[in-house]
């Protein structure tokens, strides 16, 4: 008897692991894809924060508890939670571990995040909370769930093509993914670039790009996280030479230096930094941002640092 009860208690913790999401929703990423593959269904991933997001929270009350979602997604979606809960007594070790692996493969910037993908985990479709309820939620998946139809059928396209041309219908397929995860299809990439040595796509120029901006973003983040202020201008310096912007590009990338320079009390360098901004194009949106800023929140935050300052020598 006493075995028998310690088999059904375990069964019954496996059981609370798997559905910690309510009935249906499963925690094994590879167990998810291999019964997507089974069933010729599509994977529902649910990135989230169980016991912290308040949108996550929100969406699985107001939506996936209940019966309408349920239906309206068992026929096409095998439903996968991937849960980040400040509570990790909630999951398994391997649970946990899994986790932390995917949340590096698939670049998540918020939670929740509702990605759509085929069974081998590729994405096609991103959203997050929706207001509406259950009925309506099913309605938005079925029309971002079009960007698989389309980019399928630029799939189905290239398979019928060679060369280049092969290359230029394996992009335009590639194009409908959201751009974070573009990544995930590598073998596609590189498919289009060993049939397009000339990059007649743009994809090798756009890779490039990408690059860059990432390293451009890593550094940046250090020296700000460093409390490396200067270094963060220097940053911001670097790439605007190397990469010789102009116009928007080159004010947009100026603004940056408006967080580094405060916290240092630049305040004369400051000043330069936003003519310089305006100049570059004094109509625009980016100047008229600037200007106002200079006008409303400028004064206000030197009076501020002022008054700290004054604190901190008094103490």
């Amino acid at each position: 008897m006493k075995k028998r009860s310690l088999i059904a208690t375990v069964a019954l913790l496996a059981t609370s692991f798997a559905y910690a999401g309510g009935e249906g929703w499963m925690h094994d990423f590879e167990a998810a894809k291999a019964k997507a593959a089974k069933e010729n269904k599509d994977l529902l991933i649910d990135f989230t924060g169980s016991d912290w997001c308040g949108w996550c929270i929100k969406l699985r009350e107001e939506v996936f508890d209940h019966e309408p979602f349920k239906v309206g997604v068992a026929d096409k979606y095998v439903l996968v939670e991937l849960d980040y809960p400040r509570d990790k007594s909630k999951l398994d070790e391997a649970t946990i571990k899994q986790n932390a692996e995917l949340k590096e493969k698939y670049p998540i910037k918020g939670y929740p995040t509702i990605l759509l993908a085929d069974a081998q985990g590729r994405p096609y479709a991103k959203t997050g909370y929706q207001q509406g309820g259950p009925e309506s939620y099913v309605k938005h998946l079925g029309e971002i769930q079009n960007a698989k139809t389309t980019r399928d059928q630029a799939f189905e396209k290239a398979a019928k093509a060679e060369g280049v041309a092969k290359a230029k219908a394996l992009f335009e397929g590639l194009k409908t993914i959201p751009e974070d995860f573009q990544s995930l299809y590598s073998e596609t990439i590189a498919e289009i670039v060993q049939l397009d040595p000339n990059d007649e796509t743009g994809l090798a120029a756009a890779q490039k790009a990408r690059d860059i901006q990432k390293e451009f973003e890593s550094n940046l983040t250090k020296a700000y996280r460093s409390g490396d202020m200067k270094k963060a201008i220097e940053v911001i310096d670097n790439h605007i030479e190397s990469q010789q912007l102009e116009g928007e590009e080159k004010q947009k990338m100026l603004t940056n230096k408006i967080n580094a320079l405060i916290p240092m009390g630049e305040w004369d360098h400051l000043e330069t930094v936003l003519d310089e901004i305006v100049e570059i194009a004094p109509d625009n949106q980016i100047s008229k941002s600037v200007s106002a800023f200079r006008e409303q929140r400028l004064p206000k935050i030197k009076e501020q640092m002022k008054a700290k300052a004054s604190e901190d020598k008094a103490e």
